[in-house]
């Protein structure tokens, strides 16, 4: 039993079941002992490998998305560009790198990231060393100023509730214990105003998913775009409208227990960008239409970018690149299982690659 798991454990005891969200939020964000707050899980070392650990092209097409929006509104000067979760660095670094050419893109922009993890802050300022960088650790945090965000694979990483159907109403899906263990159980059977519209479209025994966090940060990033000018893109596995229980686990690039060692792998859940769109609309935003990842880059022109990295490529190299090319763009590997949705102005253009 790892050490959150036996503190965790101890505190059900003495209190009762939590909630899924509160195991979520203890096992990725402890200070000690949580998994984002002690390692870096990316990459063929860590536990799964993200979009612009993939391929640079990943992070140079979402920048000029940005940047064409910036040009778009006709180039704000004193902008915030933001990534919230940025990992080790990557998705940031390619941006940059790709947005040098755009002419005073660079000279408006101050890079703003949000970060809780210390380990993860070592490894962004190594790899956006020579850039003027601010973190915080909310986006609450972000200036009030023209929003260039883009947060990819960030929030399925926020906690979540799940409900269970019941004739009687809903039965909450909450962590407990059996025989001193860590076990999955339903709390009794309750009204709950916040799901009263999922009556209609689920039967008995199904499961809805709620991520608290995501509407408020849905609306801080769409706030800031509707009072100020920006855009942010959202990319991110999952669907319109939840349904089903898609809670899971990650180690080693495989699908684990998530009750088995906690703080030891990531939890995650598919996003429901419906929420998020609600939540923008309410702040006085445009949404884009939700769009698989691969109609997306290709429409950002990432077929064209691959055939240029690919001149002077040969053997394992180029290989690799074809590969790379495939699992961002292919219906059968992230085409269409990763979803990406733009926020931006109601009068402003929709920013590139989601027209």
């Amino acid at each position: 039993m790892t050490a959150l798991a036996a503190s965790l454990a101890a505190r059900i005891a003495a209190t009762g079941p939590i909630s899924l969200a509160d195991y979520m939020a203890e096992c990725l964000l402890h200070p000690d002992h949580g998994y984002y707050s002690t390692r870096d899980p990316f990459g063929k070392q860590g536990d799964f490998t993200t979009a612009p650990e993939i391929s640079q092209m990943f992070g140079e097409l979402a920048g000029l998305c940005l940047a064409g929006a910036w040009l778009d509104q006709g180039r704000p000067a004193d902008i915030v560009l933001a990534e919230p979760g940025p990992g080790r660095g990557t998705l940031m670094a390619d941006i940059l790198r790709a947005t040098r050419g755009v002419p005073g893109f660079h000279a408006a922009l101050r890079v703003h990231l949000v970060e809780t993890s210390p380990v993860l802050r070592a490894r962004q300022k190594e790899a956006l060393q020579g850039h003027d960088v601010a973190w915080h650790d909310s986006l609450h945090d972000l200036p009030e100023a023209p929003l260039f965000l883009v947060a990819n694979e960030f929030f399925d990483a926020l906690p979540i509730r799940q409900f269970q159907r019941d004739p009687q109403g809903w039965r909450e899906r909450v962590i407990g214990l059996a025989d001193d263990m860590l076990s999955f159980g339903l709390t009794a059977p309750a009204p709950h105003t916040t799901l009263e519209h999922r009556l209609a479209d689920t039967a008995p025994g199904e499961i809805v998913e709620v991520c608290p966090a995501a509407g408020p940060l849905a609306s801080a990033i769409a706030g800031r775009i509707a009072r100020h000018g920006g855009a942010a893109v959202i990319v991110d596995y999952g669907g319109w409208h939840s349904r089903g229980d898609t809670f899971q686990a990650l180690s080693q690039h495989g699908h684990t227990d998530p009750l088995a060692a906690p703080g030891q792998a990531d939890l995650t859940a598919h996003v429901d960008f419906e929420a998020l769109a609600l939540a923008a609309r309410a702040e006085g935003a445009a949404v884009s239409d939700l769009t698989p990842q691969g109609v997306w880059l290709e429409r950002l022109g990432i077929t064209e970018r691959a055939r240029t990295l690919a001149r002077g490529m040969t053997g394992a190299a180029l290989e690799a690149h074809v590969a790379a090319h495939r699992r961002l763009t292919h219906p059968e590997e992230m085409g269409t299982l990763f979803k990406a949705l733009a926020i931006y102005p109601t009068t402003a253009p929709v920013p590139p690659g989601f027209a």
